[in-house]
């Protein structure tokens, strides 16, 4: 029952005021929350009803491909939507992402706020002792509360929090860095013992576990620095992650069929999502699939520059051009089969073919070849730009809902970097992960080469944004990005959007917004 406000006058401000207090969510009168509120007080919630629903809620805003992706990926080297002809112009809201020309009235980044700040609150109702939760049912919600509470903190810089028992006369009150980090690290301190300790490939890793509250928990440790001023405990974050590989959670061979329902050592959660959004959102109109007669919706690209950051060919992507396994292939007319249905895995670029062999073509009939380089973010036809898959409709999987959110490898590569940023040598930790993936093994490593490594194994994973702010190049220069916001670290975080602010006079602007 709610609805989004994008635009507010003073005839509505009140009106507003009063009822975004609550969450800063637009919420119906009928909500809940206002329920609680008017008949004095929080009255609890059945806790395995309202888990299973913040559940829901959490896989669902993952699975898009809008609002938390678009902040963590369409705002980075790895990913752009450029506008074709009319399509994927939407008023700018893609391109103004990529060129970091955003401002608070950004609907996305409303949207994410709204979604994040809600799922806190009601994980709070779930953990409240009111509602009677079972030690299991509190501590997954308090793993989901940190989960939000942590991206809300990472996107946005301040943390908004409401008691259960105040009013809608309220303003809620906002975390510094430091409180709010404090009280995700406690969450999860807490949580992780009575999580239930679920084995690498058991059943049940759609939901919490110990091992990704340690993940989560080393994840929020690593990026701790930008929000408490003081350097991570790195041995701590190393401890969390050999717990987690004495789980039986570890590497594993085999890159793209990482990412499929099947069983494997590196999945450590999983949303139950559908992952028709990563594969479908760059393939052309086109390019189908058996279970996907309608063919995609030819929008996401990446860069130049970032296929770039893999081994092999720099113009081809098909068998044998020496490319290492992340970057995936392109079948041509002597490889393509029934199995892969003609779509290759990775970056696709060059010259694409149907599961006959058979040369596709775009809509004016020209030949359907993914070009390397991209005009610029408008005035593209239906062929410019390197489109990217790690999800395949092979086995009817154009929909299938599993999309990892958790991953070993991840893990992997915060322990190297833990290592590094201590003062050790993490060369062997990341060249076990590279021979795995049929890379050549480094010399030495560098903060650039784990950087870079990130980005080669966790593209399109939601992390890049992330990873990008914690080795200060968030703010690099990129093809297209806006030349005003090269170098600008205001921009490391967004804005608090504009209804934000006017429902709750405790939450600040951003600097340089």
């Amino acid at each position: 029952m709610k609805r989004r406000i994008i635009k507010i006058n003073l005839s509505i401000l009140v009106s507003t005021v009063l009822v975004l207090a609550c969450t800063n969510l637009e919420v119906e009168p009928t909500d809940s929350v206002f329920n609680e509120a008017d008949t004095g007080g929080f009255g609890g919630v059945n806790a395995q009803s309202n888990l299973n629903n913040l559940y829901n809620d959490v896989y669902g805003q993952l699975g898009d491909q809008a609002n938390f992706f678009a902040l963590n990926e369409v705002s980075t080297d790895e990913m752009l939507v450029p506008t074709r002809g009319t399509d994927w112009g939407d008023n700018g809201i893609w391109r103004t992402l990529h060129t970091h020309t955003w401002d608070p009235q950004h609907l996305y980044i409303l949207n994410v706020w709204n979604n994040l700040n809600q799922n806190v609150y009601r994980a709070s109702e779930i953990i409240d002792s009111r509602s009677s939760p079972s030690a299991q049912q509190k501590a997954e919600a308090q793993f989901l509360r940190a989960f939000s509470m942590f991206f809300v903190l990472d996107l946005y810089g301040q943390v908004p929090f409401r008691g259960l028992d105040d009013g809608p006369n309220i303003n809620p009150a906002v975390m510094t860095k430091q409180e709010a980090y404090d009280f995700i690290v406690s969450d999860l301190t807490e949580a992780i013992p009575n999580l239930p300790p679920i084995a690498a490939g058991a059943e049940g890793l759609s939901k919490a576990s110990q091992a990704a509250g340690r993940f989560l928990l080393a994840k929020v440790m690593m990026n701790g620095e930008r929000y408490t001023g003081t350097a991570a405990d790195y041995d701590a974050v190393i401890d969390l992650i050999d717990a987690i590989a004495a789980e039986g959670y570890a590497l594993e061979d085999g890159y793209f069929e990482m990412f499929t329902e099947e069983a494997d050592t590196e999945t450590i959660w999983w949303a139950s999502t559908s992952v028709g959004n990563r594969i479908w959102n760059g393939m052309h109109y086109h390019i189908v699939a058996p279970d996907n007669t309608g063919g995609g919706w030819n929008g996401f690209s990446t860069l130049a520059e970032f296929y770039d950051l893999f081994e092999g060919d720099p113009n081809s992507n098909y068998v044998g051009d020496g490319q290492e396994e992340r970057r995936g292939w392109v079948p041509d007319a002597s490889n393509a089969d029934d199995v892969n249905l003609g779509i290759g895995y990775g970056f696709l670029i060059g010259q694409m073919y149907d599961a006959n062999g058979v040369a596709l073509k775009d809509r004016p009939g020209n030949p359907l070849v993914f070009t390397k380089e991209i005009p610029g973010l408008a005035g593209n036809n239906e062929r410019t730009g390197i489109r990217t898959i790690k999800y395949h409709p092979a086995g009817d999987r154009s929909f299938n809902s599993h999309e990892i959110v958790f991953r070993y490898a991840d893990a992997h590569l915060l322990k190297a970097e833990a290592i590094l940023r201590g003062g050790g040598d993490p060369t062997a930790l990341v060249n076990e992960l590279r021979t795995i993936r049929q890379a050549t093994p480094l010399g030495s490593v560098t903060a650039q080469d784990l950087i870079d490594e990130r980005g080669r194994e966790l593209y399109k994973e939601f992390w890049r944004r992330n990873d990008l702010v914690r080795f200060g190049q968030y703010t690099k220069d990129w093809e297209f990005k806006d030349p005003g916001s090269v170098g600008d670290d205001t921009k490391n975080y967004f804005p608090i959007p504009t209804n934000a602010l006017l429902s709750n006079p405790n939450l600040v602007q951003n600097p340089g917004y």
